[in-house]
């Protein structure tokens, strides 16, 4: 028998009902299941309650009084979104391009790893203390020592980006080749298909949903690395974290909360876009 066979034996439990599938310590999978609007009165209902909320904020801060540089009205946050937008467009190129580099260099990894640790078990209990210690560390307390020892260069914020990226894309990419149907790998080696031809026509498309899943959820943890790198390690880069670092301390709370929203639509991007790649190319999961 093969040894790919011999990893999980099939267990015969007492009851009717179905036995729960086996998850990693961090799955993020519910993510991906959360409904849009299904049709445009729906939509029209979630924009209107986003709307009614932003009037309602902007009535309160006008009618309490509340200073600008404690909180200032939204429409006085979008004002300076469009008049300063050409100031934050350079400082948000460089933001993405930290991304970007960071996030490509640990997805590449983080999916490696999890291929190889799903093939050589004595592989992943080597590796494993050490992935849970890049999980529960901050990444960003490495900043210091990576800016004293590279400068203030992109090169540190890149870093951390891909250390912040990869363990979350391995492990649910690990998930995901655990969840592979044994039965169909059985059936595959019967027909004579040899491993790389399982892992590309079996594994690999059974593991998509949670690679998709740890891919968006990498590319949004690499993103706060991103911007907290920016903000603890400033210097002459640039960046979206160094330009929160300004503002808050000019007390110019205006261009700051631009800038987060600056942030935050990026993260809803990423979000926006792995959710249709999902349904793309990983719809066959529901």
């Amino acid at each position: 028998m093969a040894d790919e066979l011999l990893e999980q034996i099939p267990e015969f439990q007492k009851g009717s009902g179905p036995k729960p599938a086996e998850e990693g310590f961090i799955d993020w999978s519910a993510l991906t299941s959360v409904p849009m609007a299904r049709n445009a009165r729906e939509a029209l209902i979630i924009a209107g309650v986003a709307v009614a909320i932003v009037l309602v904020a902007e009535f309160l801060i006008r009618a309490f009084e509340i200073p600008t540089y404690v909180l200032p009205a939204p429409s006085g946050v979008f004002n300076s979104l469009v008049t300063s937008f050409d100031v934050l467009w350079p400082h948000l190129l460089v933001t993405l391009q930290e991304l970007v580099l960071g996030y490509a260099i640990g997805a590449l990894i983080g999916i490696v790893l999890a291929g190889v640790i799903t093939r050589l078990p004595f592989v992943e209990k080597i590796i494993t203390p050490y992935i849970i210690l890049l999980v529960t560390t901050p990444m960003l307390a490495l900043m210091p020592l990576l800016v004293l020892k590279l400068g203030f260069g992109l090169e540190p914020r890149i870093i951390v980006v891909a250390l912040a990226v990869g363990p979350m894309v391995m492990i649910n990419a690990a998930t995901g080749f655990r969840r592979t149907d044994l039965p169909k790998i059985a059936l595959a080696r019967s027909y004579g298909a040899t491993t790389m031809q399982i892992f590309f026509k079996i594994r690999f498309p059974m593991a998509l949903p949670m690679i998709i899943v740890g891919l968006m959820v990498g590319g949004i943890f690499g993103l706060l690395t991103a911007v907290g790198a920016e903000m603890v390690g400033s210097g002459g880069s640039g960046g979206l974290g160094t330009r929160l670092t300004y503002y808050s301390s000019l007390a110019r709370m205006e261009p700051f909360f631009a800038t987060i929203v600056i942030i935050a639509a990026i993260g809803i991007s990423m979000y926006v876009l792995f959710y249709f790649i999902g349904k793309r190319w990983a719809s066959w999961e529901a």
